[in-house]
């Protein structure tokens, strides 16, 4: 039509000039063949001057053109309309079979048959031993809970592609978040990822009470015996507790799903999804990274070939723990390089071993004496001899120059000459945290601590948070931090569960840990606990009822982290009895506190074979105020009372 119209208006000129002839033309025409022509319409057109006969056939030749091109192109134009319009019917019409082949179904591994969840509590208590019930959830794991079946049939399931809440990782603090998420938003949908086949578990009695079991079967069972004769399970709910995944998203009061067994290998924040190690994509509302950590290994062992690295146990998991335990039954010696608190653990329930079968046991470290990174000098020396009475050979400052299979054995070469022969190795040096996902998603890793850095309310970003070992927080008090402990892992798991809901509480906690050198010698700690630091040394005579194995007696329970019951100091009364003078009299340390000082400032305590104290060393270090006489401050503790 454009194109008419620019002719048109380079033809009105001509036919304005030719108006008056044309009249002319038909006036004449009708009188020379005797007809009237009815009517001559009055000229209402200006003239112009006149022309000739070409000058008509022009015009005629030239508007009969324009008549045809514009019918051409309307004629196009409405028939490239009507084909343009028979193209997006047929395209809609085939839009389900698209969807239709577009979506097969995904098989993974088939999850134990589910019961509706138990309605959770907020503040459950560690110390109840009964099965799951409607009103009681606890976050210790329940006399019931039994390992899901290892035989369990293979089924064709549909991950979920969508979930409000997705927390990765299947750890301590992942349990944590979902049970503090469903108190707070009862129909809550939660689905934990982890890489591991089990769903989520306790990891403190893979080094300490599942070596003391008397049960042959222990390592299929994972049950175990605590100090207190009582009998529990590793898992923090029986396969029960949980739905299927692909029932999740329409389970009509939510409930909380495991896939095991994957891996998150990329993670898309503004998109709000992640990718799985098989590609599958699962996206989210809010979600958790509680990706803990993986063992440390020596970088000479990690040189050393296949060979050694085949004889070579790094201590983490529910795995592992079979692995060794299997191991441990049928060589002849191991050794277990690393003096911290797993280091020791080992090598006193190994030695425990030592005594029923043909075994010897060495445990070789760089400091002076056992955890000599965390105990004063004295302390560690002490324990050096404790952990020699359980039938432990000690080497201790020992640096590892290289490690070499030869003739079934593997040949340690330390640094200052001497040659350990050995059949097996423990590296137990150390925690490095998980941060793969750092890179795809984005987050910031601290440089210093290691972990995913997070404000006082442990996001990293506006709807995503860290807890438990891969998180590095800041500590009004003590700075930031970044901790490696069971009671950490309980309450920030918690805590972010409780923000993921809309809490936004910040996270002002002093988590504290323990370790156990066998039911005879046990710790407590909290705060900062350095070796490095000055300590002052408060002790005193202990009794039978100073002891692991009687503080569980007591309590009921071998979890020592009377944090999930978030006791409270409240002007604790010292006790009457005069506190002697802070000396080590004849190396005796039966019981006692230590306290860890900086700037004059207690920033942190450990109750030596004292119990249930936890929540008066909490209260000092969160008053940080300068004491004159720390014997008066030891006290509170009690620790001079039979």
């Amino acid at each position: 039509m454009l194109k008419c119209k620019t002719v048109w208006k380079k033809l009105a000129p001509l036919a304005r000039a030719s108006s008056t002839l044309c009249r002319q033309n038909v006036r004449r025409a009708g009188l020379n063949n005797g007809r009237i022509p009815t009517c001559v319409p009055a000229a209402h057109m200006s003239t112009g001057p006149a022309g000739g006969g070409r000058d008509n056939q022009l015009y005629i030749l030239l508007v009969g053109a324009t008549c045809i091109g514009g019918g051409v192109y309307a004629y196009r134009t409405v028939k490239g309309d009507s084909q343009r319009y028979q193209d997006r019917i047929d395209e809609i019409s085939s839009r389900p079979n698209k969807q239709a082949t577009e979506e097969p179904a995904i098989p993974i591994q088939s999850e134990p048959p589910a019961v509706p969840e138990p309605e959770p509590q907020a503040a459950p208590s560690p110390e109840e031993p009964s099965p799951p019930a409607p009103d009681a959830e606890t976050l210790a794991p329940t006399e019931t809970s039994e390992p899901p079946p290892g035989d369990s049939a293979p089924a064709l399931l549909q991950f979920p592609s969508h979930t409000p809440y997705l927390l990765i990782g299947g750890g301590t603090a992942s349990f944590a978040a979902a049970r503090s998420i469903r108190a707070r938003d009862p129909g809550a949908r939660v689905l934990i990822v982890t890489d591991e086949p089990v769903p989520p578990y306790m990891r403190p009695p893979l080094s300490k009470e599942l070596w003391f079991s008397d049960d042959p079967s222990v390592t299929e069972t994972l049950r175990f015996k605590q100090w207190n004769g009582k009998e529990r399970s590793i898992y923090f709910q029986p396969p029960s507790f949980y739905i299927n995944a692909e029932e999740l998203n329409g389970a009509e009061n939510g409930g909380v799903a495991v896939l095991t067994g994957r891996k998150v290998v990329h993670m898309d924040v503004r998109g709000n999804k992640i990718k799985l190690d098989d590609d599958t994509e699962i996206s989210y509302d809010k979600c958790l990274i509680a990706t803990g950590g993986a063992p440390r290994n020596l970088q000479v062992i990690e040189r050393a070939g296949e060979e050694v690295m085949k004889r070579t146990t790094l201590f983490r998991k529910v795995e592992d723990f079979k692995s060794l335990d299997k191991v441990s039954r049928t060589i002849k010696s191991i050794t277990i390089i690393g003096g911290g608190f797993l280091g020791s653990e080992l090598a006193c329930a190994l030695g425990r071993r030592s005594t029923e079968v043909d075994l010897e046991v060495i445990q070789m470290f760089p400091e002076k004496g056992n955890m000599g990174k965390v105990l004063p000098e004295y302390l560690s020396n002490w324990t050096t001899e404790k952990v020699k009475k359980e039938g432990v050979k000690i080497i201790s400052e020992a640096l590892v120059k290289s490690v070499v299979c030869k003739d079934e054995k593997l040949e340690i070469q330390l640094k200052d000459g001497r040659l350990v022969t050995t059949d097996h190795i423990v590296a137990a040096v150390g925690l490095e945290p998980n941060v793969d996902l750092a890179k795809s998603a984005g987050l910031e890793v601290d440089s210093d601590f290691g972990g995913f850095r997070v404000n006082a309310e442990l996001q990293a970003r506006s709807n995503i948070w860290v807890a438990g070992d891969a998180a590095c927080f800041y500590d009004i008090r003590l700075g930031r931090r970044r901790v490696e402990h069971h009671d950490h892992a309980v309450v920030s798991g918690r805590l972010a569960g409780e923000n993921m809901t809309g809490a936004n509480k910040p996270y002002w906690h002093q988590s504290m840990f323990w370790s156990d050198l066998g039911p005879d010698v046990g710790y407590e700690a909290i705060g900062i606990v350095d070796s490095s630091l000055p300590t002052v040394g408060v002790f005193a005579k202990a009794t039978d009822k100073d002891t692991p194995k009687a503080a569980t007696e007591k309590s009921g329970t071998g979890i020592r982290s009377e944090s999930e019951t978030e006791d409270t100091a409240v002007s604790p009364v010292a006790s009457p009895v005069p506190a002697p003078a802070a000396v080590h009299q004849k190396d005796e340390y039966g019981k006692g506190v230590i306290f860890y000082l900086r700037d004059k400032v207690v920033v942190g305590i450990i109750l030596w074979n004292v119990f249930n104290r936890m929540p008066i060393a909490r209260k000092i270090i969160k008053d940080g105020e300068e004491h004159a006489d720390l014997n008066e401050v030891a006290k509170l503790f009690n620790i001079h009372d039979d």
